[in-house]
């Protein structure tokens, strides 16, 4: 991973904080390094023009400043392994049922220009290739994060193979959102139970009526009481009880899914490590309690 840029208010130390809060747990854990997400893959859902300013490493200030952090070549390295990540992640969900992403999530980064600390959206991108490659034929995206999905929503926009889901604090940022399939906004202050209860009336609803055979999943923490960009109020037990509510969803139907890291903000970056390890360590738990998927699950 890259080291911190001199500009910019994104702090990376997580990254490499949640990677030890999951070694130190000591249960099983299985690590992969992805390969850098292929330039033509990203060209394929990103402007091409805004493609190759990252790769040169000369992205206008303009754009450096929607993204939150100068787009240096250690950074545009960096982003292609995160967005190649996500893509390994469904791979090996397809196998095991489920797998994460220990980084991306970057859902705000839209057509020609990264945005809200996101360069490359590894969703929409993942998801485009999976369905060109004939690994699932139709993708749900369900976005929990505490900002909504705009990036995600806007990039598949108008596809009928994809369905993007956003539950999200709807005064929080972005301030003009985008279309998901199904938006959720949920008022500031939102509880344990009231999150729930809005999650558990439309996600089952969702996936019966969409009928997916591979579900990718931003798991972003920043809904929790405590996170210093979030507006709602979930607790520690009620950021874990949603995630493996989602793993249940989709298991519960044979469906693999893969997890990406997405948001989590707080002075404390050991604080938010812990809670996106504990997202990732539930969501496994829940998954093992499965049977496993078929060898090769393939598009329908």
């Amino acid at each position: 991973m890259a080291p911190r840029p001199e500009r910019g208010t994104f702090k990376f130390d997580k990254y490499y904080l949640v990677m030890e809060a999951l070694r130190a747990d000591g249960g099983p854990l299985t690590e992969h390094s992805p390969e850098p997400m292929p330039r033509e893959w990203l060209e394929a859902v990103h402007d091409p023009d805004y493609v190759d300013e990252v790769f040169r490493a000369e992205v206008p200030r303009d754009k450096e400043r929607r993204i939150g952090f100068p787009v240096t070549e250690k950074i545009r390295d960096r982003v292609r392994h995160t967005n190649g990540g996500t893509w390994l992640a469904a791979q090996l969900a397809i196998q095991h049922g489920y797998a994460a992403n220990s980084a991306a999530g970057s859902h705000h980064a839209l057509a020609g220009t990264g945005a809200g600390y996101c360069v490359f959206n590894d969703l929409a991108v993942a998801s485009n290739r999976l369905i060109a490659e004939g690994d699932a034929s139709r993708i749900l995206i369900i976005d929990l994060d505490v900002h909504q999905g705009d990036g995600t929503a806007s990039l598949t926009a108008g596809r009928e193979d994809i369905f993007t889901l956003s539950l999200h604090a709807e005064k929080n940022f972005p301030v003009r959102k985008a279309r998901s399939s199904l938006d959720v906004g949920l008022p500031d202050g939102v509880d344990d139970d009231g999150y729930m209860a809005a999650l558990d009336r439309h996600l089952p609803e969702v996936i019966a009526q969409f009928d997916p055979d591979l579900v990718l999943y931003q798991a972003g923490v920043d809904p929790h009481a405590n996170d210093k960009l979030g507006r709602l109020s979930l607790s520690d037990k009620g950021l874990i009880k949603r995630d493996r509510f989602v793993v249940h969803q989709a298991r519960k139907r044979r469906l693999p899914i893969a997890s990406a890291l997405g948001g989590g903000y707080g002075d404390d970056q050991s604080e938010v490590a812990a809670r996106h390890a504990r997202s990732m360590l539930s969501m496994a738990a829940e998954n093992a309690l499965y049977s496993p998927l078929p060898a090769r699950l393939g598009a329908k």
